[in-house]
């Protein structure tokens, strides 16, 4: 064969081998890239497009670790939401939702991070030295508790508040400081006085009654089962 045939045939040879090798690449490339989508989509409230459970988790517990006493998190739960559901409809209690959803993210900022863990149920992480935490808390207290405007008619809100942070419970760890601000929230909700409830050791090692932080659906004011700090 001519030299400039065999040329020609070893560039097909290579050409051929790139582009073969190149179509599962692409595929996987493709694959990769609708799974971190996918994955995405799963970190993120579909009503509220708030971050779930899952990425407020990653990301409260990377920054617990890595900001320590200069990091809050905030418990917060819409007091009578049941009751607005029932009353005016799911129209109106998904309207709250969204609406409580949206203002907490306006006051975390860039701060943070906010999120909605479970139906009424909405946290924050963020970054908040201890001389601008009260402010903060009222800020958000007074941000939350504005009525919400459904269908024409005014629905008020309520929200009750825990907060927590490493400087309280000397520990960063995300589950133990978390226990401590629903601790505080559910004591909030208990009590209905103040504006919030900073978490301590106490909140974080509540007792609880068929598997329910003294405070939820199913517990009583009398707590029969103790449970120590996770």
């Amino acid at each position: 064969m001519a030299s400039h045939l065999r040329a020609h045939a070893l560039i097909g040879q290579r050409a051929l081998y790139l582009t073969t090798a190149a179509i599962p690449l692409t595929g996987w490339a493709v694959h990769a890239t609708a799974l971190r989508r996918r994955l995405a989509a799963a970190r993120r409230d579909q009503l509220t497009g708030l971050h779930a459970r899952p990425g407020y988790v990653q990301h409260a517990t990377r920054r617990l670790n890595r900001r320590g006493d200069r990091t809050i998190l905030v418990f917060l739960d819409a007091v009578g939401f049941k009751a607005i559901n029932d009353t005016l409809g799911h129209d109106a209690g998904n309207a709250l939702i969204i609406a409580i959803a949206s203002r907490l993210e306006q006051w975390v900022g860039d701060d943070g991070i906010a999120a909605r863990l479970h139906g009424d149920e909405f946290a924050a992480a963020l970054t908040c030295p201890a001389a601008d935490r009260a402010r903060r808390m009222e800020q958000l207290h007074h941000v939350l508790h504005q009525p919400v405007d459904v269908d024409g008619q005014a629905v008020d809100v309520a929200v009750s508040i825990g907060m927590s942070s490493p400087s309280y419970l000397h520990t960063r760890d995300y589950t133990y400081v978390l226990r401590s601000a629903e601790g505080a929230m559910y004591e909030h909700k208990r009590e209905g006085t103040g504006l919030y409830r900073i978490g301590t050791d106490k909140h974080a090692n509540e007792p609880t009654v068929n598997g329910r932080r003294l405070g939820r659906t199913g517990t009583t004011a009398h707590p029969l089962a103790s449970e120590g700090p996770r």
